[in-house]
């Protein structure tokens, strides 16, 4: 039986991306492509540069997805959401660029991203992507991130 290669980053030093676009995502395969079922990821300490002021926003970003035939490889996302942490961008614009992005490189069944960002100026932002529908059955609870109340 051939050996798969892990992908890129997997298990090796890794330097920060430069910037979102620099980014390598990897995929691995999904070991259960026939079965219907939900993925998360929950990235707290999500930061970019506010375009306009120069100011960091923060945000939490969460990922939920029901795979086909492949997996986001964890390290590799991280690496990516961290590339936005000196890049001016505007919060939708972070949200669906993520969303799009892991889109185009899993195309899963179903895929949502909540970005919980921060108040500055006293509002907060908060940006959702969806693509497709959630699967009938699928159980997938919320996101977890209160609404704003000092996020506390």
């Amino acid at each position: 039986m051939a050996r798969k290669s892990a992908p890129p980053k997997l298990g090796r030093p890794s330097p920060l991306p430069a910037s979102p676009e620099d980014a390598q995502l990897d995929r691995v395969p999904n070991p259960h492509p026939d079965t219907v079922y939900a993925a998360r990821f929950t990235f707290p300490e999500f930061t970019v540069m506010c375009p306009v002021t120069g100011q960091p926003d923060f945000a939490t970003i969460v990922i939920d997805y029901a795979p086909r035939r492949w997996l986001v490889e964890s390290k590799s996302l991280k690496l990516y959401l961290n590339s936005f942490r000196n890049q001016g961008a505007f919060h939708e614009d972070c949200t669906v660029a993520i969303g799009k992005r892991l889109l185009a490189l899993l195309k899963p069944r179903w895929l949502r991203v909540g970005g919980y960002f921060h108040p500055r100026g006293g509002m907060p932002i908060d940006v959702f992507f969806q693509a497709g529908r959630q699967p009938a059955g699928l159980w997938v609870p919320s996101q977890g991130v209160a609404p704003y109340r000092g996020r506390g």
